[in-house]
């Protein structure tokens, strides 16, 4: 199906959108009618990939208080919604909307399209995002089975939607839990965003406890951004939806709320940070992390390339510093995929001369 086709479904849907939503919040957003059919597991929606920034190229949007109109109609792409549990509402085998502000988008027939202006498209896009983020690292060979890589996260992750009064969110690993955030633009809205914290929840899964220092958790910020996103990217690519913003750009349309010059970026996974340019803090010392994945990305490919770097992190330890990381990641680099693929991700660590590589 060409992207124009997906993008008039999306304009007929979301035209149609109020008379779905009135047979879906009917009695306060309770379940009024039957359940979908017994192992209906696919759904229908429109979400955000990643972001409408991206994917319009259109650094001048703005939040405008939730407004539909804040936003193209063309960024509204249509999706399936895998991986449901029947129940009607945004659970499922990768995500479960656990709490969220209003109602729950619950329907009958599996049908979930709202525009931004209705509070239930977030809880759709961290559904959405979540199951594709999962989805992806299984598509890697993370499934557990014979001859084949470890799971990862492999479970519904929870997950609160704008029930965290600030713009600002966080994977909360004892609670196993992924809260996003409000204010400015609704962390929801972008995919980027989620699948970050998602990234937070697949490193606690791995090492329970991850990020006890500095550095660790600067690897921690880093990944999340790194597969943020190669996600986005991924899913992009699979849907035929154009990358108008920068690939390496990280929150294009969240961060249109706090930044003043274009692009539009929280953090970019392309910078020319060094070891050397270390400032102590976990986000920007991040972006030294992230530029050596990206590098190594750029020339291995995405499925090389992040067999080998979400694997590596088994081996971390909670307190990893970058340079034990990054032998880590060698290592893993030689069993999986040989010298020269262990030689590329030296070369990518060396780059951000990292002491000792």
């Amino acid at each position: 199906m060409s992207l124009l086709t997906r993008r008039r479904m999306a304009a007929a849907a979301l035209s149609a959108g109020v008379a779905i939503a009135l047979v879906q919040t009917s009695a306060g957003g309770s379940a009024t009618a039957a359940n979908p059919a017994p192992n209906t597991t696919d759904g229908t929606a429109v979400v955000f990939v990643a972001n409408p920034v991206q994917s319009t190229g259109i650094q001048t949007l703005t939040d405008q208080k939730d407004s539909a109109s804040a936003v193209p109609a063309a960024a509204y792409i249509p999706v399936t919604l895998h991986d449901l549990d029947g129940s009607g509402y945004l659970r499922g085998t990768w995500a479960n909307i656990r709490n969220e502000t209003g109602n729950p988008a619950f329907s009958a027939t599996n049908t979930f399209v709202y525009d931004r202006h209705d509070d239930r498209f977030e809880q759709v896009m961290a559904y959405f995002w979540v199951t594709e983020a999962q989805r992806y690292l299984r598509g890697l060979g993370f499934t557990g089975q014979p001859g084949r890589l470890r799971e990862v996260n492999a479970e519904s992750q929870d997950l609160r939607i704008n029930q965290w009064g600030q713009d600002n969110s966080f994977s909360w690993d004892r609670h196993d839990l992924i809260k996003l955030g409000k204010g400015g633009v609704d962390d929801a809205e972008d995919g980027e965003v989620i699948v970050h914290e998602y990234g937070h929840a697949v490193h606690d899964a791995q090492v329970p406890g991850f990020g006890t220092s500095i550095e660790a958790g600067s690897i921690g910020e880093g990944f999340g951004d790194y597969l943020a996103v190669t996600v986005g990217l991924h899913v992009a690519g699979q849907l035929g939806v154009p990358v108008l913003g920068p690939p390496a750009c990280v929150a294009d349309w969240d961060s249109v709320s706090y930044t003043s010059s274009a692009p539009h970026c929280l953090r970019r996974v392309d910078t020319d940070k060094t070891y050397a340019d270390r400032v102590g803090r976990v986000h920007p010392d991040g972006e030294i992390w992230s530029r050596a994945l990206w590098d190594i990305r750029s020339t291995l490919g995405p499925a090389v390339a992040d067999r080998i770097i979400i694997e590596a992190q088994f081996d971390f330890a909670p307190d990893t510093s970058f340079h034990d990381a990054a032998l880590d990641t060698i290592a893993t680099a030689g069993e999986l995929a040989g010298p020269a693929a262990a030689n590329v991700v030296r070369q990518a660590f060396e780059d951000r001369e990292i002491p000792g590589i």
